[in-house]
């Protein structure tokens, strides 16, 4: 039997509020980030994610105010990225009590931050996020962005997921742009090229809309299938889809 899939809510903060955009803008509010998350666990996540979305850009670090908060409050494992730009950083976040860490565009810059953090941290609390776009002139077709999906890089996605793969981490983030928001669907070509490339677990981020795409993302190979606006603006409860997951074949926790 496989392992079962992780129902992951994922919350993006600005200025300490939890927000949702379409395609990395077009932000609204959501809530209260500390309420947002124990709402989430009552209703049965599995774990959650909160992302800072505006420290990279804002060149500041992780609001650990917030993170201390979310710990005392939570009671499934949470991963927090957003800033994460140095290994002191992410253990900043860890000791104040996240149990897994993000980060993107730093070790993009430079990827030998990746085995130092695996080997202070052990691959478990590493999670690499890689944003990208649709480029047809990539070998993949996707390409690397960075800076809150600001920033092209030149650099084939596949490609830098399989350079990141080797350094042991047990989690890529991998988050298309175009889909993001939006609700008509994961990027599932996307899905399926880093799940065939790389051993670590994959990550289905951006775009998710009904029950049947969270089905397509793990019958893709995601075995991680993350969420934010049907979450947030109930427009799909974590039970129903978890009943949903199991009737289509997929295995999920009780």
């Amino acid at each position: 039997m496989s392992k079962p899939v992780v129902i992951m809510p994922c919350l993006d903060m600005r200025q300490g509020r939890v927000v949702k955009g379409v395609n990395f803008v077009d932000i609204r509010d959501a809530g209260d980030p500390v309420e947002c998350c124990k709402a989430y666990c009552a209703a049965g996540a599995d774990e959650l994610a909160m992302l800072d979305i505006t420290a990279t850009v804002e060149n500041r670090s992780t609001m650990l105010e917030v993170v201390r908060k979310v710990a005392d409050a939570v009671t499934v494992p949470f991963t927090m990225g957003g800033g994460i730009n140095s290994v002191a950083a992410a253990e900043a976040v860890l000791k104040c009590g996240a149990d897994k860490i993000s980060t993107n565009s730093a070790v993009f810059r430079n990827p030998d931050m990746i085995g130092e953090m695996v080997k202070e941290f052990g691959a478990d609390r590493v999670t690499v996020a890689i944003d990208v776009m649709q480029n047809p002139a990539m070998p993949s077709g996707y390409e690397v962005f960075i800076n809150g999906g600001n920033t092209a890089t030149g650099t084939d996605a596949v490609e830098w997921a399989k350079r990141v793969d080797g350094y042991g981490v047990k989690t890529l983030l991998p988050t298309s742009k175009s889909t993001d928001g939006v609700r008509t669907g994961y990027d599932l070509p996307l899905i399926r090229a880093i799940h065939a490339a790389c051993s670590a677990d994959v990550v289905a981020s951006g775009g998710a809309g009904t029950m049947e795409h969270f089905a397509e993302a793990a019958e893709a190979g995601a075995t991680v299938l993350l969420a934010a606006s049907v979450f947030h603006f109930n427009i799909i409860s974590i039970p129903a889809l978890k009943d949903y997951l199991a009737g289509r074949g997929i295995s999920v926790r009780r």
